[in-house]
């Protein structure tokens, strides 16, 4: 863990030609000011764009009195303005760069420094195609150029819709070489869109909707990955990530891109972003205008990283954001917050004596912030805590955090719990007992308990098996990622079982359930077998499936969140993730799997009971979803889908499969059926008879199986009943009955005589009423004496 030091001044901008005019400028005010440093930090770019002097210009600086002639530039409004100062690497020489300077109308200056020669204009080309397009937004990839570009349209008096959708975002390759500079053919990456800001890190390039778009286009970013022309469209608070190949130049269509997309997002809340800055590890930081900071990775993901302490940001109110290493260095008024980007935990805040305040490049100190003011060059330097033998591990401050989280909860106060609040406050102390015991344990591993309170020192004796477990994980977790490719495979098996048999012992909530989804999918031979040794499935000697599964595990499975909780990001519950891979894996056991898992909820919640898995949706109806997911239909899912049904033994289920076997005419499998759960109620006894006997009526596929169907009559028909159902659905001929067809598929009396001759000499309910009074004897019986 790093801690801050104090701020010290290694320059007071004297070693900077002109560093007097620097010191001017830069008093000017931040908001018409733009800082530039140069890639070796030897040269800063001041553009100033409105203010004092009236017109405005960039003027670059030069560090350590270096000599040569100076670079400045200034252009009188409505003149093009300056969009982007950029530095390239220059292939020409290793690690020299040059200056591209682009300005609106698209005319690109690029310039080079020489040492005792100075700023000298190589080249000026014209980036756009078009005469009539003006760049509004521009970056650097490498030696490629990327940028924004409005395309007025022709007609003076065009469509509204077609006029907001008039910009197109282009990429173009600068190469530099000994023979000049030279620019390749232009690359359409998004045509028809409206404006966006383009920010590019080392691999991809973000693409921010402007503030002054349309509310539609205001709910979603763009991310380009130029090497595999993919383009993700992310809705990072919503959970909402679409990703596209785009194989030709007619698919990078704005419109056509979002064509599926935009009945979704238009669900959605617009994009809150006060400012945007990438961050050298490749994701985009986002400021929002209540002040939170958030970062969204390449993948089109979001995490929350810390909240400044402001109430609302306005519009006109900077906010510079650069990070260092893993340290986020953010400046607001004056203040200077320093957040380690892993945990989000606050390292240090320091109130600086100047507002304006720009970060510069600090080469070879990773320890060290440099920071530009009017007074000078300050270095905020980072030191090691005073016991650098025992640093405080980040799985201490993750115990903190969680708990955070977890008092957050349950606690009905509206203010919020902080780290820092929670450590000093002593009202909670699970959590400070848990990081004394990681705080000793992990760091001293001879004597783990030396030092500790004696109530510490039982509960870590007590925990021992825990930590050893997660101590051996996080082993198996540094050989993953130190093994060889060979090995790679057989070590992510083993992590994979680890990892979801310690989900499954913790709390299901939704962060533990998406990263239960993604370990399925990236792992799903893995995840299926650990959730096989997780739930203890397998076959006992009667070839049936049984589970020794403990409640605890049964309760994650069937009670984490739900289908309704868990959103539109893809994400599913871990009983369909868990139906899914048996589906994939071992489709015959998935039937039985539903069986087992509706027995455990008969035991385990009431029939009707809305907290149990059966409240909501039945299990066998959320398992036929999980097989509606294929793409492709065959034969053998029709099978599954009866056997789905079957096995929940639901009257409406199993009336279902009975009507998906006839409608597939599979009449042995229908009497078979009808047979096995005629037995489980009378009132669908009923059902199953009724539907039988309407078939009977219609149709002659049934006459082989009667010895088997009369049987299964309800006590409570009677033939006045059964001649109504058969009534009711005689097929409707449409020539005049005759009394022998030549078909033969006809229904007959002597086809019906059986079924009714069983059922009149059956006794009716009224005999049965009666018969007590028909058995007595003749007589009365005697009168008794009376008492007197």
């Amino acid at each position: 863990m790093k801690r801050a030091g104090t701020l010290r001044q290694i320059s007071d901008l004297s070693d900077f030609s002109r560093g007097h005019w620097l010191r001017e400028l830069l008093c000017r005010g931040e908001e018409s000011s733009h800082v530039q440093p140069s890639p070796d930090g030897q040269h800063l770019l001041v553009l100033q764009k409105n203010g004092p002097p009236p017109l405005p210009r960039v003027v670059a600086f030069q560090r350590h009195s270096i000599a040569g002639a100076d670079l400045e530039r200034s252009w009188q409004p409505p003149q093009p303005a300056l969009v982007g100062l950029l530095f390239l690497q220059s292939p020409v020489v290793l690690g020299s760069w040059v200056l591209a300077m682009v300005w609106e109308h698209g005319r690109t200056e690029v310039w080079h420094f020489v040492v005792a020669v100075g700023w000298q204009l190589l080249q000026t080309l014209e980036l756009c195609q078009g005469a009539r397009a003006r760049i509004v937004s521009v970056c650097s990839q490498g030696a490629s150029l990327v940028w924004c570009e409005e395309r007025p349209p022709l007609g003076a008096h065009s469509d509204v819709s077609k006029c907001a959708f008039r910009f197109c975002v282009c990429a173009r390759a600068l190469e530099v070489g000994e023979q000049g500079v030279r620019l390749g053919t232009v690359r359409m990456v998004l045509h028809n869109s409206p404006e966006y800001q383009v920010l590019a890190s080392p691999q991809h390039i973000f693409l921010v909707p402007a503030a002054a778009g349309f509310a539609t286009t205001s709910k979603f970013l763009l991310i380009w990955h130029p090497e595999t022309a993919k383009l993700t469209i992310t809705a990072p608070s919503a959970g909402f990530i679409h990703s596209k190949v785009l194989h030709s130049s007619s698919e990078s269509d704005f419109r056509k891109l979002l064509l599926g997309s935009v009945g979704l997002l238009s669900g959605f809340t617009p994009l809150d972003i006060h400012t945007s800055a990438v961050c050298n590890s490749g994701g985009l930081l986002l400021v929002s205008t209540k002040g939170a900071v958030n970062m969204v990775e390449p993948d089109g993901t979001q995490r929350h990283i810390f909240d400044l302490e402001v109430g609302s940001l306005a519009q006109g109110r900077p906010v510079r954001l650069k990070t260092f290493g893993n340290i986020l260095a953010c400046v607001l008024t004056g203040v200077l917050y320093l957040v380690d980007q892993n945990s989000g935990r606050l390292i240090e805040k320091e109130v600086l004596s100047m507002k304006e305040v720009y970060f510069l490049e600090s080469l070879g100190e990773e320890d060290s912030i440099q920071l530009l003011t009017q007074a000078g060059i300050y270095s905020f330097s980072f030191s090691k805590p005073e016991d650098s033998s025992r640093p405080e591990p980040c799985l201490v401050e993750m115990v903190f955090e969680e708990a955070c989280r977890y008092y957050q909860r349950r606690s009905l106060s509206s203010s919020k719990l902080t780290v820092e609040k929670l450590k000093k406050g002593g009202a909670f102390q699970a959590p400070v007992a848990l990081a004394a015991i990681l705080q000793h344990s992990l760091h001293q591993k001879q004597k783990p308990a030396q030092g500790l309170q004696d109530t510490y020192a039982k509960l870590l004796s007590t925990m021992s098996l825990e930590m050893q477990s997660y101590m051996s994980l996080e082993l198996l977790k540094t050989c993953v990622v130190c093994a060889p490719e060979s090995e790679v495979e057989s070590y992510c098996k083993e992590l994979v079982e680890q990892e979801v048999s310690r989900i499954l012992h913790s709390d299901m909530d939704k962060d533990n359930l998406a990263y239960l989804n993604s370990v399925f999918a990236s792992f799903p031979k893995a995840a299926w077998k650990a959730t096989r040794s997780c739930l203890q499935l397998q076959q006992n000697g009667d070839g049936l499936l049984v589970a020794r599964a403990t409640p605890e595990v049964w309760k994650k499975v069937l009670g984490g969140p739900q289908l309704d909780d868990v959103g539109q990001n893809g994400m599913v519950p871990l009983f369909e993730l868990i139906c899914a891979s048996f589906l994939r894996f071992k489709p015959k056991w998935l039937p039985s799997f539903v069986e087992l898992t509706q027995q455990y909820v008969s035991m385990s919640w009431a029939y009707s009971s809305k907290e149990g898995p059966e409240g909501r949706v039945p299990l066998y109806k959320r398992a036929l979803g999980v097989l509606a997911w294929k793409n492709k239909h065959s034969e053998g899912d029709n099978e599954m889908e009866l056997e789905l049904l079957l096995c929940s033994k639901r009257p409406k289920a199993v009336l279902q499969a009975l009507h998906l076997l006839i409608r597939l005419k599979r009449w042995q499998r229908v009497v078979e059926v009808a047979e096995k759960f005629s037995k489980l109620s009378p009132l669908l006894n009923k059902e199953i008879f009724t539907t039988l006997l309407a078939e009977f009526a219609q149709h002659r596929e049934l006459d082989p199986y009667l010895d088997r169907l009369w049987p299964l009559c309800p006590a409570e028909l009677t033939a006045s009943d059964i001649l109504t159902v058969i009534l009711q659905h005689l097929p409707h001929s449409q020539e005049d009955p005759v009394p022998f067809s030549s078909e033969g598929n006809q229904l007959t009396v002597g086809l019906l005589k059986p079924l009714l001759q069983r059922v009149m000499q059956r006794p009716s309910v009224q005999d049965d009423m009666y018969l007590d009074a028909l058995q007595s004897p003749t007589l009365p019986p005697p009168t008794p004496a009376r008492e007197h």
